[in-house]
């Protein structure tokens, strides 16, 4: 069962004690979290803003809310999928191909659990780079994106069925200003990040 399921569905609960006589020895290996709970804990730590959604209705919801407590209602939004223009066509959004708006709407790749990373590539972003696009960003993804590592991601796309290979792969993730002076995040922009994760499994 996924992280989120357990959050939301199992709060009354209580929790059986386990014996960890074996889980405090030092010889033991340390447990390895699952996936969601490696890239929730990840991509917080990076400043992004997480918002675990049960199903489409309910995402449709919550990007509202974040279009409401920004005033972005009424502002050109930027967007180059048009399968996602039509999705959230019932908002009557300004949706635009220009980088000059306040802010980018986007699904992505994958969403990298080691890291709290988020691997788009051209099927997002075209040809333009992080650093030309807005400074405020909402991503949607699917709980089925989420994965281990970068590698795994790069072998995803490379095995899918088209056989169609996109350009301009890249990872975000820099949520927060303060840490742009971090040399593991040397040419990486910072961006004001939402995302908007909707339960698929």
């Amino acid at each position: 069962m996924s992280l989120f399921k357990r959050l939301f569905s199992s709060r009354n609960k209580p929790q059986k004690e386990e014996d960890d006589s074996f889980s405090t020895s030092k010889y033991m290996p340390e447990n390895e979290l699952p996936v969601d709970e490696q890239f929730m804990l990840n991509f917080r730590e990076k400043g992004g803003k997480f918002l675990y959604c049960e199903n489409e209705k309910e995402a449709f919801e919550t990007f509202d809310h974040i279009l409401l407590e920004n005033e972005w209602h009424n502002s050109e939004i930027c967007c180059f999928e048009e399968d996602l223009q039509k999705q959230f066509s019932d908002f009557n959004l300004n949706f635009s191909k220009k980088v000059n708006t306040n802010v980018y709407f986007a699904s992505c790749e994958y969403l990298i659990g080691n890291s709290g990373g988020i691997l788009v590539s051209s099927n997002q972003l075209k040809e333009k780079k992080l650093g030309e696009l807005p400074d405020n960003f909402i991503i949607i993804a699917y709980t089925s994106q989420l994965i281990n590592t970068i590698s795994e991601g790069l072998k995803g796309i490379k095995n899918r069925k088209n056989n169609y290979i996109p350009t301009n792969i890249t990872t975000i993730q820099l949520f927060e200003a303060q840490k742009e002076n971090n040399f593991l995040t040397y040419g990486s922009s910072a961006k004001n990040l939402y995302l908007l994760l909707v339960e698929d499994l």
